[in-house]
């Protein structure tokens, strides 16, 4: 039906239908069941880690194949999207406005219902997606006409890192529904940041941060490019940079990676284009111009037409250098190891 991309129970505030229906009321109920939708190699990471931290997790898949890995996991895998109605949270994690839009809203052609429909009053959908802003201020309206909260916690790391719970986490929604969810977030990722009450504003900021990733991938590839074109060893260079005035994770991770020609998919090219097109509208809407974000769009687009739609953002790098004229030859087993990587659930 739907596309996808502290130890044990948590004890959480109040639900959200109780503290809009009454008092301030501060009864705590632990969180009993967690769904998931969108168990590709992130979601299946993250459902795993909250399973070992002793959380019962119910797992929306498409196909029942999957059902022993997942078991494997302590996962409850399931095919009946009505399963995770009774859950106290649902994380989504999936590719894109659509995929998380059919997952609230259901589909009336076909008659099915959603989360907003089906969940019950108090509980909360965890939207841990890259969306438009756009796209999670509806989501946070319909779930609060329905009596539930809604926190948008996007995430910056790539599948080793959700594993090995070093996600770094956006999260923003109401106090009160971000405090319950907290005990997850932590099980999740190493550190949370907490924006406030407007859902989109988390959305933004990790679009804008994908951004920067994404020209600092340009910019590091064009360089590498030009070293090359010149007859040079570039990882001194690389080396002098990192050490100095860009010594961040981005340039410190990814210039190794396009030293190596290392283009093994973390995070696919179409949807690093989908996070520069939505970033795009974005500054369309606010009227602010953002030329560089354009010139990363049109190198996407050049990658997927050179048929590199399944490697990783890092083959930026490799399209500067044919750009310059270079014929760098990624190793054919990466173009394997990528096609194998599924994000699909």
């Amino acid at each position: 039906m739907f596309k996808s991309e502290s130890s044990g129970f948590a004890v959480p505030e109040a639900s959200s239908s109780e503290r809009r229906k009454g008092d301030g009321s501060s009864r705590e109920l632990p969180v009993r069941k967690v769904g998931f939708v969108g168990l590709g190699h992130m979601g299946s990471a993250m459902a795993a880690n909250l399973s070992a931290a002793g959380y019962r997790v119910i797992a929306y898949v498409r196909r029942p194949d999957r059902f022993d890995s997942l078991a494997e996991l302590g996962i409850q895998p399931t095919t009946d999207f009505t399963h995770l109605f009774d859950c106290d949270i649902v994380i989504s994690m999936l590719p894109d406005d659509a995929a998380v839009r059919e997952v609230v809203f259901g589909r009336a052609d076909l008659g099915i219902g959603g989360l907003a429909a089906g969940l019950m009053q108090g509980a909360i959908h965890l939207s841990m997606s890259t969306i438009s802003t756009a796209a999670a201020s509806d989501l946070a309206r319909e779930h609060a006409r329905h009596g539930q909260g809604y926190v948008a916690a996007p995430v910056f790391g790539n599948p080793a890192a959700a594993a090995a719970r070093e996600l770094f986490i956006i999260a923003a929604g109401a106090p009160a529904d971000v405090e319950r969810c907290k005990p997850l977030l932590d099980r999740i990722g190493q550190r949370t940041f907490v924006l406030g009450p407007d859902a989109a504003y988390a959305n933004l900021v990790k679009l804008l941060g994908n951004m920067m990733t994404a020209t600092a991938l340009e910019m590091l590839g064009e360089a590498v490019a030009l070293l090359l074109k010149r007859g040079f060893d570039p990882k001194p260079f690389v080396d002098i940079m990192t050490g100095t005035m860009f010594g961040g994770r981005a340039h410190r991770i990814y210039g190794d990676k396009i030293l190596a020609q290392s283009y093994a998919a973390g995070f696919v090219i179409p949807l690093a284009l989908k996070d520069v097109r939505l970033t795009l509208a974005e500054g369309e809407r606010a009227s602010t111009p953002l030329p560089s974000v354009g010139v990363v769009r049109d190198r996407l687009i050049t990658g997927i037409a050179r048929g590199y739609a399944e490697l990783d953002w890092t083959a930026l790098g490799l399209i500067a250098a044919e750009e310059a004229g270079l014929h760098l030859v990624a190793p054919a087993s990466q173009f394997e190891t990528a096609s194998t990587q599924g994000r699909g659930s």
